[in-house]
């Protein structure tokens, strides 16, 4: 296993761990923000691929590398398509100017080892 892809499989275990030790904190308001952010992604009048797609524009124009990988799986697990993909990254890169193009690097690192069966996809969604 790379280095790479030994921090991304430290950083899915990490993030699962400390996602359940937060949940399991009686803070409702923790607890709301984290169910909130899964109902934001759920199917309504607009389906999970175009809301995948927009949270990883989002992400990119925001530079979180963590949220990026994890809208990159999404994606791929909604059906996107690679070009489609690209796509998203271009208004990402637009919207976000030069400074996203370390992130775009990652991301595309990231969706070449997804598509290689290198990674895993990140399990919960969580921002960082």
């Amino acid at each position: 296993m790379s280095g790479a892809d030994d921090r991304v499989k430290q950083f899915t275990e990490f993030r699962q761990r400390m996602n359940k030790r937060i949940l399991d904190e009686p803070n409702q308001v923790v607890r709301r923000f984290f169910a909130l952010d899964t109902q934001a992604y759920q199917p309504g009048a607009l389906d999970v691929k175009t809301k995948e797609l927009m949270g990883l524009t989002a992400s990119m124009v925001l530079r979180c590398d963590d949220c990026i990988s994890y809208h990159v799986a999404q994606c791929k697990d909604a059906g996107v398509t690679r070009e489609e993909l690209f796509e998203a990254f271009s208004v990402g890169l637009v919207v976000g100017g030069s400074i996203v193009i370390p992130h775009l690097r990652r991301a595309v690192d990231f969706l070449d080892r997804l598509e290689q069966g290198e990674v895993e996809a990140p399990a919960t969604h969580d921002h960082g």
